[in-house]
């Protein structure tokens, strides 16, 4: 049976689960610091599998901005972009990767990868850092060049100095910057030795200080699958020291950390986490949340102090000596980015953090899909999430025109966002 045949086949087997199991009942998303989280229902061998085909934007179709804003590509025509990162000239740095396609070792393992192949979440990854440029200052730019090629699986980027680090799949790489040159031919030094596969992506972000690197690593696996041996140094944020080469965890017990922002008033760490499958649509919720030096958010034995009982319980980490979230984000939303933005970045939004949702697959009513904000108070997430960008959805969700991904705040204070399904970079700005 061809890939394209048996995705057919998978999606109307998937259609048939969500119907019997959820009836057609969608419980309203878990947003907050003091949410309320449904009871749940491990779903076993097969959890709820719902994925949009990949469409991508045709002609002037694009995003919808919230009221009093507007939005324009900032730059079309990428392969799978990931991540952006502003460098001080205000050149935007962009990563383009994507999850490698592995070997099927059952038949669900085979039902995902075409899923994901079908909706563009894995493939031949581009393994590239495009440089893009707006030298006439028209919010579009029209200068782009290949910056550093055959990387694997790129995505956090980090300007110190004169050294340019990137979060490859498989390790933290150092490369010379020189801001007049348009392309990277020097092999990356290779500074610490990360493991591939799984959650792959690598966020990076500096200290305030520029004398350490915070590293993201996802899990393997969704609970522990593979046993926690196979997990060792992921599910974490590591601190990399770049004076002495050598890193410790910093905080662990997180799913999939990815996005990374410091909030200024407090000089505090956040991340944004996806959480476990297979428990229900809103059960556990992906979270926004600051992170503790040595703190243990729950992963993979309990979250939001509840106990996973498909897990078998470590004693050294008791679900009552966990540190909880700060603030649900929804059940399986992915959010992956993350930017802080001061007040007055984007009019009638205060200071706060902007989010991007790649958008859920193991949900009967998809979340996510979105451009989303939460904003802050004395240094905390307060109040519910506003939307930003919207419509990267059809209204029947069989197709995505856009899966929004890594968010920054560009040198005109626009907000640029990634766009994987659509290849594009998204530019939001007061209207």
């Amino acid at each position: 049976m061809s890939n394209s045949i048996f995705a057919q086949v998978v999606a109307a087997i998937g259609g048939v689960a969500v119907a019997l199991r959820h009836g057609g009942e969608s419980k309203p998303p878990v947003y907050g610091a003091a949410p309320k989280i449904p009871e749940a229902k491990a779903q076993g061998a097969i959890p709820t599998l719902k994925m949009p085909t990949a469409k991508g934007w045709e002609g002037d179709h694009k995003p919808t901005a919230a009221a009093g804003l507007k939005v324009n590509a900032f730059a079309k025509g990428l392969d799978h972009p990931r991540q952006v990162y502003v460098l001080p000239n205000g050149d935007v740095l962009v990563a383009e990767s994507m999850g490698e396609s592995g070997k099927p070792s059952s038949l669900f393992d085979h039902a995902m990868s075409v899923t994901m192949e079908r909706a563009r979440a894995s493939g031949t990854s581009p393994n590239r850092v495009t440089l893009l440029r707006d030298a006439d200052g028209d919010g579009v730019a029209e200068v782009r060049h290949a910056y550093i090629e055959n990387v694997r699986q790129p995505y956090g980027m980090v300007l110190i100095g004169s050294t340019l680090y990137v979060g490859a799949s498989d390790a933290l790489l150092a490369y010379p910057y020189d801001p007049a040159a348009t392309k990277i031919t020097t092999p990356g030094k290779k500074l610490m030795e990360l493991v591939p596969g799984g959650h792959w992506t690598r966020n990076l972000i500096a200290s305030k200080d520029g004398t350490k690197i915070y590293v993201a690593v996802g899990s393997l696996s969704n609970i522990g699958d593979a046993g926690m041996k196979a997990e060792e140094n992921r599910a974490c944020i590591h601190e990399y020291d770049i004076a002495t080469g050598t890193s410790r965890i910093y905080g662990a017990g997180l799913r999939n950390p990815v996005g990374m922002a410091w909030e200024p008033t407090t000089q505090t760490l956040y991340t944004v986490v996806n959480e476990r499958d297979g428990l229900g649509d809103e059960t556990p919720p992906d979270y926004l949340t600051s992170v503790r030096d040595g703190g243990f958010y729950g992963w993979p034995y309990s979250y939001w102090g509840v106990v996973d009982d498909r897990v078998p319980q470590s004693p050294a980490h008791p679900a009552s000596k966990q540190d909880h979230p700060d603030f649900a984000l929804g059940g399986h939303t992915a959010s992956l980015g993350l930017a802080w933005i001061p007040e007055g970045t984007l009019p009638g939004f205060p200071a706060g953090m902007a989010i991007g949702q790649h958008g859920s697959w193991n949900r009967s009513k998809l979340s996510g899909y979105k451009l989303t904000f939460v904003g802050f108070e004395n240094g905390k997430p307060t109040g519910l999430p506003r939307d930003i960008l919207t419509g990267f959805l059809s209204a029947d969700e069989k197709y995505s025109y856009g899966r929004p991904v890594g968010v920054a705040v560009a040198a005109d204070k626009s907000i640029l966002m990634a766009d994987d399904v659509g290849d594009v970079i998204w530019r939001v700005t007061g209207a």
